[in-house]
């Protein structure tokens, strides 16, 4: 039965690649801007962002940092969803950075042994979420130009992302002793994590000029497959609208919307955002929809991330024992989590007659965190930033072959 699958399997996935491939062929023109379109948001906003988290969360490993954090951590997340204290450091890291640095942190701990395999399965299923610069800057002022939904979509979305997590520690329960830690939960000793600490940075040993190059290329190794499958998704997603199938697929899920009150108008954006989630959270902001129904599809689609975030994901846990399937049914159980959340927040927030109406909390938060400003910072340079490290990941790259081919010892 298995083999038959197998065999099916590989039919469809060949005739799947047969026909963007002729799509491509056929519609040159469209697929080109679209790959143009997904090139200028890695460029100026993916790299430029991500970029900084990555390199710091490779230093912070390197140094030892977060076996620090494990050991402060552990009486927290243990207890609460079954994984070890280092998962604190690779959540907050999530939260901050976006995806998909939850899953290379996860990665990273699982190669070192730091934490099981069910333990990887239940942490990289809810650290990977969208970063604050992204939900405020670009969903909420970007496209809604309405700040305040940016409360909105943050609280459901972070909130999800916890109950996701605290749903997730379950998973696993029917696995073997073997595959799980033992021994009790330690103490919180500040002076042992110290100690902890230490000990991880010697054991790495490397110096600091080769710690940074390492972290520096690592980064921008990744960065660069993250961009790949940026334009890949772009030009799927525009071959799947010129097909004429995205069109269809919102048809046959106008009748679901409907059962939910939800207007029609919106079911084009949530299949184009099932897909790649900047474009579908755009056109969602253009429907003609009621804001709230816009709020409820868009916190969908950030929780869902997409297929183009989750193959990012695929790609990086390929390297790894740790499954896919799991961290596949975690993003639909937070596009759950999150869409009702949101439609529980909005009456908090915005008055169902009135898209003006602010709370003082909500206002407050927008005056501490101008993420509108960090947004056009972003836009405005980070092209610069990217560029300026493409040609430094390169000078490395040439001084650490040209050091090689000189001392053969030398690493």
């Amino acid at each position: 039965m298995k083999v038959k699958w197998n065999f099916y399997k590989s039919i469809v996935l060949s005739l799947g690649a047969v026909t963007l491939a002729a799509a491509v062929m056929i519609f040159p023109k469209a697929a080109f801007e679209a790959s143009l379109d997904g090139l200028k948001m890695w460029w100026e906003v993916v790299f430029p962002s991500l970029l900084p988290f990555f390199i710091l969360s490779e230093i912070l490993i390197g140094f030892g940092v977060v076996h620090f954090f494990g050991v402060l951590f552990e009486p927290l997340m243990r207890p609460l969803f079954k994984v070890p204290g280092s998962g604190g450091f690779v959540w907050a890291m999530g939260l901050s950075s976006g995806f998909p640095a939850g899953a290379k942190l996860t990665a990273r701990l699982w190669q070192q042994k730091e934490i099981t395999t069910i333990e990887a399965e239940r942490l990289v299923s809810f650290t990977n979420c969208s970063n604050p610069l992204f939900i405020f800057g670009a969903v909420a002022v970007g496209f809604f130009n309405h700040p305040t939904l940016g409360i909105i979509l943050a609280l459901s979305h972070y909130a999800g992302n916890i109950l996701v997590g605290l749903t997730m520690r379950f998973h696993g329960k029917k696995t073997k002793k073997g595959n799980e830690l033992k021994g009790l939960v330690p103490r919180y000793e500040p002076l042992s994590a110290l100690q902890k600490m230490h000990q991880a940075r010697l054991a790495d040993g490397r110096p600091i000029g080769k710690l940074l190059g390492d972290a520096v290329q690592s980064s921008t190794s990744t960065l660069l497959m993250i961009g790949g499958f940026i334009i890949l998704f772009s030009v799927i997603n525009k071959v799947l609208n010129l097909l004429a199938i995205t069109p269809i697929l919102a048809h046959f899920l106008d009748k679901g919307l409907s059962i939910l009150s939800i207007s029609s108008s919106l079911s084009y954006p949530l299949i184009t955002g099932m897909f790649e989630i900047t474009m579908g959270s755009k056109l969602a902001s253009e429907s003609s929809s009621i804001l709230l129904q816009q709020g409820v599809i868009v916190s969908f689609i950030l929780a869902f991330s997409g297929f183009s975030v989750q193959a990012q994901v695929a790609s990086i846990l390929a390297e790894t024992d740790i499954r896919f399937k799991p961290f596949f049914f975690a993003r639909l159980l937070h596009g759950l989590y999150a869409s009702v959340l949101a439609l529980l927040f909005f009456p908090l927030f915005l008055s169902s007659s009135s898209k003006s109406s602010v709370s003082v909390w909500a206002q407050n938060q927008l005056t501490l965190f101008p993420w509108e400003k960090f947004w056009h910072i972003l836009i405005k340079y980070g092209s610069c930033l990217t560029l300026a490290t493409l040609i430094l990941s390169v000078l490395l790259w040439g001084l650490k072959h040209s050091l090689n081919k000189k001392h053969p010892r030398f690493h």
